[in-house]
């Protein structure tokens, strides 16, 4: 699966700090000694897209955060970044950050408690998506050891929040539903051997920051094993588990109009949630690759078990045109955790512990089939001075395994689990995306 984020910020596994180099932001003068600050980076990227479904009654597609709004052209995000990757200032250390903030429908999604996420309440919001410190460490391990501090994406799964970080426009359920969105904390990367690297993280928690800002009082962390490059270079293998408490401690609030909060009370504080996220990557030739991703979540405080199974497959037909399948398999055991926030500040909401309105499913095996194509049209490109534009068509069939009707239909507040719409959605969707 070709994935490019939003900026570089660290070495490659088993690399030690790389040398001063040249960014895209000056241009020192040939002859000139390169310095620090000529590796800096600054990058942009629009993306605007759209989802059709004729079918749906409520105007939402079911089972989707970013990707929720049925037949209506979207602008999701414009997400700018300045950054400098980790390099070398002497004795074997390195130093690097990355500063990177989103505006757009995504960023509904995308918040991080505290952090101005009640700045703007309509469809378009801003979101700060990453703001950290990273260091190369020459300590114990002849590769060393990559340390990030500060704000940073979620380490499990297998598509990105960046346009340009997962293959396709719209998100398979296990990225909406099991992986962490966003984390304050410290993540280091211990890199044991050329092949073989031991992940350490401990941060405030899902989407959260601290104090006030927190959801409850205890720390969560991620344990964890990446495998690089095996097999001659063609097999990538990362096993990440994830735990701590994530229910919020805060008493529950209800609305004038009957919505309820998150918060269970001072039993937020020990009540664990375990993530899981195993993942291989075999690139088969130098132009097709394939990809298997199976995700976990148990909640005690919901006491619910949500698993899933995902698989992709990429094919570079040409150099301006990849082929992408998906299909995946994903398991709700109660129906607590798929739904759908219907307003545009629901889901911050219920991370801050205010009522907020949703609706959602019975226990649902949901199926997912995806096939869509990268088309990077050459004579566009190449008369951008400027970046690279991607269009990215893709057909996408949803269905409920176990014979529930989910889709194409919104609850109430009186009755919030759907049962009477269809037990399928087929829609039709493509965005296009210009970054550089």
């Amino acid at each position: 699966m070709q994935v490019q984020p939003a900026a570089s910020t660290a070495p490659q596994p088993g690399a030690d700090a790389p040398k001063p180099h040249v960014g895209n932001l000056f241009h020192p003068k040939n002859g000139v000694a390169t310095s620090y600050w000529d590796g800096l980076e600054g990058h942009l990227s629009v993306e605007a897209g759209i989802t059709g479904n004729p079918w749906t009654r409520s105007g939402r597609n079911f089972g989707q955060y970013y990707n929720d709004r049925a037949n209506t052209i979207t602008m999701n995000q414009i997400m700018g970044s300045l950054s400098h990757p980790v390099t070398d200032v002497g004795g074997g250390y390195g130093i690097g950050f990355v500063l990177e903030a989103m505006y757009g429908s995504d960023a509904r999604y995308d918040p991080t408690i505290g952090m101005g996420e009640r700045a703007i309440s309509g469809l378009y919001q801003w979101a700060p998506t990453q703001v950290h410190l990273d260091a190369h460490l020459p300590w114990i391990f002849r590769h060393g050891i990559d340390v990030q501090i500060g704000q940073m994406y979620g380490l499990m799964g297998a598509e990105g929040t960046p346009a340009l970080a997962r293959p396709f426009y719209t998100f398979n359920y296990a990225s909406d539903y099991i992986v962490p969105f966003q984390t304050v904390g410290i993540v280091a990367t211990l890199h044991l051997t050329k092949h073989m690297d031991w992940i350490l993280g401990i941060d405030a928690g899902n989407s959260t920051t601290f104090g006030a800002s927190g959801n409850n009082n205890k720390p969560k962390g991620y344990f964890g094993f990446a495998f690089n490059h095996l097999l001659d270079g063609k097999l990538d293998i990362h096993a990440v588990g994830r735990f701590g408490p994530e229910g919020n401690n805060g008493r529950p609030v209800t609305s004038p109009d009957g919505w309820s909060s998150s918060g269970i009370g001072p039993a937020a504080n020990h009540l664990m949630q375990y993530n899981g996220d195993i993942m291989a990557t075999y690139h088969l030739n130098s132009k097709l690759s394939v990809t298997v991703d199976g995700t976990y979540l148990h909640d005690n405080a919901t006491r619910d078990d949500v698993y899933g199974v995902t698989s992709y497959l990429a094919w570079d037909i040409k150099p301006w045109l990849t082929l992408n399948m998906r299909g995946e398999v994903f398991r709700d055991n109660t129906g607590g955790t798929v739904s759908e926030y219907a307003s545009t500040t629901s889901y911050t909401r219920s991370l801050s512990n205010r009522p907020y309105s949703y609706y959602a499913a019975p226990p649902t095996t949901y199926g997912e089939l995806t096939v869509g194509a990268s088309y990077r049209p050459e004579f566009v490109n190449k008369h951008l001075g400027l970046g690279k534009f991607t269009i990215r068509p893709e057909v996408r069939l949803d269905k409920s395994l176990n014979g529930t009707r989910p889709f194409n239909q919104a609850g109430t507040q009186q009755n919030p689990i759907v049962t009477n719409g269809t037990n399928n959605m087929l829609w039709f969707n493509c965005d296009a995306v210009w970054a550089f």
